[in-house]
């Protein structure tokens, strides 16, 4: 095709896809998803990324102009941006799921087109809050890409999160598939099987959609200046591939309440998902160690748990999910709280699942 053709292409064809990604809670049985465990996780309201894709006459990765920013006011001002953002935008990102994308159609036969795009991103998840900023902004790109060349069809849903999570490896990212999970159905409450069978088997865990008004009101709690939560997991995990008794048996303990948690969703036991919500905390905590995980991020969850609510990560450090089962009193002495700690406190909001109809009649049953 030459590049006359092309642009006639591109004239021609002007349809502009957008999609959302949304951040995420890992609400119960997190981080056991790395290591063949369970999770309950969901998708939150709060946040969101965005990725924008219009056809174009070469192909595009735009930088965004503020998380890709390449001029500064001044030394000091770079310097200042670099200590709090990092040194990497999404950029990145959208590029590494592209190459991705490419390679498992050509691997699995699937025929792309050779119309060229713009492909732009924006995002509204604080930094480092363990909130998923990063797979959002991949996720988000993936659905553009997926309607862009018209093969949502051909790449199953259950598919989605491993070529999320194998962008962000691309990178060295150190992750599992729970977040990717929970972004890809796009909202309601997931129930995610990581069994190794399963896993060894077909590549994925097994997913079940649960009622996302089975849970109740929750809250959030943020840092404006969170620890860097892609760090965490890299001394545990060595531990657990030598065999260490103690992390084996804590991450078996870990999966188990999630599937206690899903009972007690159902029955609405809420004095019992308080319990094990503290529990996950403090099985963490016990593997990890205070160092590890940082005197801000526990600092969070002491916050909650002294005026009486139930607290966790939401996923590796920096946010922290809380549950007040004594109702908007204890929210009120929650803010207070959250007030004297200078700590940013906002009620979660809940999203149903955003899967379309088509997604919906490929989506394979648990």
């Amino acid at each position: 095709m030459d590049l006359n053709q092309k642009s006639a292409i591109s004239s021609k064809d002007k349809v502009v896809f957008e999609h959302r990604s949304f951040a995420r809670i890992g609400f119960l049985g997190n981080p056991s998803d790395v290591y063949f465990g369970r999770t309950i996780s969901f998708t939150i309201g709060n946040f969101w990324a965005s990725a924008k894709l219009e056809p174009s006459d070469h192909l595009l990765i735009k930088p965004h102009p503020f998380h890709d920013l390449v001029r500064f006011d001044s030394l000091d001002n770079l310097v200042y941006r670099l200590q709090n953002d990092g040194y990497y935008g999404g950029v990145r990102l959208v590029m590494a799921i592209c190459k991705v994308f490419r390679n498992y159609c050509k691997d699995n036969d699937i025929q792309l087109h050779e119309r060229n795009f713009t492909l732009s991103y924006d995002t509204n998840i604080p930094r480092q809050t363990g909130l998923s900023g990063s797979s959002a902004i991949v996720s988000a790109a993936l659905s553009c890409l997926l309607d862009f060349y018209n093969v949502r069809q051909q790449i199953k849903i259950e598919v989605r999160p491993n070529l999320i999570l194998n962008a962000e490896k691309e990178l060295g990212i150190v992750a599992g598939l729970q977040d990717r999970v929970a972004q890809v159905y796009g909202g309601g409450l997931v129930h995610m099987d990581f069994s190794k069978e399963h896993m060894d088997k077909v590549g994925y865990g097994i997913y079940t959609i649960m009622d996302i008004n089975l849970l109740p009101p929750l809250h959030l709690i943020y840092a404006e200046n969170p620890s860097d939560s892609g760090k965490i997991h890299s001394s545990v995990r060595k531990r657990w591939l030598d065999g260490d008794e103690f992390i084996i048996s804590s991450m078996s303990e870990i999966a188990k309440l999630a599937e206690e948690g899903r009972t007690a969703l159902v029955k609405k036991d809420y004095s019992k998902l308080k319990e094990l919500m503290n529990r996950n905390f403090d099985l963490r905590r016990s593997m990890f160690g205070d160092e590890c995980l940082g005197a801000m991020n526990i600092e969070m969850v002491e916050v909650a748990r002294r005026i009486g609510a139930a607290a966790k990560f939401t996923g590796s450090g920096g946010a922290v999910v809380v549950f007040c089962p004594d109702g908007p009193s204890q929210v009120k002495l929650l803010e207070e709280e959250c007030r004297k700690s200078g700590f940013i406190l906002e009620p979660v909001k809940l999203l149903p699942t955003r899967l379309n109809n088509s997604d919906l009649k490929i989506l394979s049953k648990p």
